[in-house]
């Protein structure tokens, strides 16, 4: 038992510490706006219980990040039942912010009425693939539904970052160079895989420039639907004084064809790591085209106020 002048017991008492003021204090959390558009994360390729908890994940880290952030999936291989396709899920978002308008209104509150799009479409790309965002663009125009379809997650030196963890995972570089140990397998010379044609490749590029930098290894980006191009970049790098290569996908995971990957590594002859999937910069750069959209900016969590 305590007393209001201290602890009976005579054990301590965790005092609430005072807010710090200053240059260094930590940020309020930024929430959503109130009645700001949802978040719908447009996923590619054939839908499963697997692609379905990936970005699950990927929608949960997104949340995390910013309170009350309202968001939905939807698939471009959807269908009306398990894995709600993209059009069915954006018509649906319009329909709800005009509910809870209208609920709001009649329970007495001043609300102001809906304005701008209903929802902010994020395609999960890593890259540009402009068969994959024609359709997405589609879907968006078939839904009937006003909605701001941003820009693919990459390039960005959080990939950059992701695509050195998955190799330090699969043994084929150090988890950080600065550390002073060896790894046996460690890749001196990393193939970007890629799919999208040309235009992914110069984009895969330029995030092959921040991987190269963290790993003091030359990186080349090679497109995975183009017959030839992983054997010929391998061969490349070869040919440059690179002898233990690896296998690095650009790429989120559901774009990705079943066995495209394992028979681009056969045709490298080298070792490959796993797609970036739901690493945790994945969600945060969804989340990161949304604010930009809607021109907010939340600060990462303790990151000092200036």
């Amino acid at each position: 038992m305590s007393s209001p002048t201290g602890p009976a017991s005579g054990l301590p008492v965790r005092m609430p510490r005072p807010r710090q003021s200053g240059r260094h204090r930590r940020p309020e959390p930024v929430a959503a706006p109130e009645g700001a558009p949802a978040l719908v994360l447009a996923v590619p390729g054939t839908p499963s219980a697997a692609v379905r908890s990936l970005a699950e994940e990927v929608v949960s880290i997104a949340r995390s990040e910013l309170p009350g952030l309202e968001a939905a999936i939807g698939f471009l291989d959807g269908d009306e039942s398990e894995y709600p396709q993209l059009s069915a899920v954006l018509e649906r978002a319009a329909v709800l912010r005009v509910e809870r308008y209208e609920l709001a209104r009649a329970a007495g509150r001043e609300v102001a009425e809906p304005q701008g799009p209903a929802a902010v479409v994020v395609p999960l790309l890593a890259g540009p693939d402009g068969s994959l965002t024609d359709r997405i663009r589609q879907a968006v125009a078939d839904s009937g539904a006003s909605a701001e379809l941003t820009d693919v997650l990459g390039p960005h030196p959080l990939l950059a970052e992701a695509l050195h963890v998955r190799l330090s995972e699969a043994g084929l570089a150090r988890a950080d160079r600065a550390r002073l140990f060896t790894v046996a397998t460690a890749a001196d010379g990393i193939v970007l895989a890629t799919v999208g044609g040309d235009e992914a490749v110069r984009a895969a590029g330029i995030t092959g420039m921040l991987l190269a930098a963290r790993l003091a290894v030359p990186v080349m980006a090679a497109a995975l639907d183009q017959e030839g191009s992983v054997a010929a970049v391998a061969e490349q790098l070869r040919g440059s004084g690179s002898q233990q290569l690896a296998l690095a996908p650009y790429l989120i995971g559901p774009e990705l064809a079943e066995g495209l990957l394992d028979d681009a590594a056969r045709a490298a002859g080298c070792p490959v790591a796993e797609a970036l999937g739901a690493y945790p910069a994945v969600g945060k750069l969804v989340l990161s085209q949304y604010t930009t959209a809607l021109g907010i900016a939340p600060q990462p969590q303790g990151a000092p106020v200036h």
